[in-house]
């Protein structure tokens, strides 16, 4: 099974709390975030996630 990345809902400031493959790797203010936290987590060209993709937010969408 491929580790998966999750985009929770924004908080109260705007902010998105990021996992990666079952653990919390940052809290995201825009994209650019997300896929930085991706790599240092260790994913695979984390540039090319397609941040698009609904299953990867947990609700709340890309907004």
């Amino acid at each position: 099974m491929a580790a998966k990345q999750i985009v929770y809902p924004p908080g109260e400031q705007g902010q998105r709390r990021v996992r990666y493959d079952g653990v919390a790797i940052g809290v995201a203010h825009r994209p650019a975030d997300v896929r930085a936290f991706l790599a240092t987590a260790g994913m695979e060209n984390a540039e090319d996630v397609d941040l698009t993709d609904p299953t990867s937010w947990n609700g709340g969408g890309r907004t």
